[in-house]
């Protein structure tokens, strides 16, 4: 499953440096000089990091093969992505990533089916489950307290909503 670690923006200057917009954990690694990522759509990459720096808060890449500003521009909106088993287990028990939620199965406290994690959304108040559910969707707040287990090797979260979490 290809995953996206960033999305290109505008060129930046005029040496074919453009913006990326960032979608990873580990920008510093992943965006590493060498670094070969694949694209989405696949025909406009692979692409090699040539060198990456951060500039006021935004990071700003620089890929090998392109050499100006034009070529920079012809890039903006390619989607950076890597392969979901080239990434490393996570050493923190509570830390996953989407892709190994998505299609979990979504259970009650009593074993009572609330669904299946169609995708998770992350925002500034924090990450929210959507489940798919009977042809409609549920969102959960992905806190310990509403969801108290995850069991990714068992296929399944633990949900405990709080009364009226469902209620429309």
């Amino acid at each position: 499953m290809q995953l996206v670690v960033g999305r290109i923006g505008r060129a930046h200057g005029i040496r074919g440096d453009v913006l990326v917009e960032v979608r990873t954990d580990e920008p510093d690694e992943r965006f590493a000089a060498g670094s070969v990522l694949a694209t989405d759509p696949a025909d406009a990459g692979p692409l090699t990091v040539a060198d990456m720096r951060w500039h006021s808060g935004k990071l700003v890449v620089r890929f090998a093969d392109v050499q100006d500003r034009s070529d920079a521009e012809k890039l903006r909106g390619l989607r950076l992505v890597v392969e979901s088993d080239e990434l490393p287990p996570s050493d923190d028990p509570d830390e996953f990533h989407d892709y190994e939620l998505v299609g979990l199965a979504a259970v009650g406290l009593d074993g009572a089916s609330y669904g299946t994690v169609a995708d998770i959304v992350h925002s500034a108040a924090g990450e929210i489950l959507v489940l798919s559910y009977q042809g409609g969707e549920r969102l959960v707040p992905f806190v310990r307290d509403i969801v108290p287990t995850v069991d990714v090797p068992g296929g399944r979260v633990v949900i405990d909503p709080p009364e009226g979490l469902f209620d429309l």
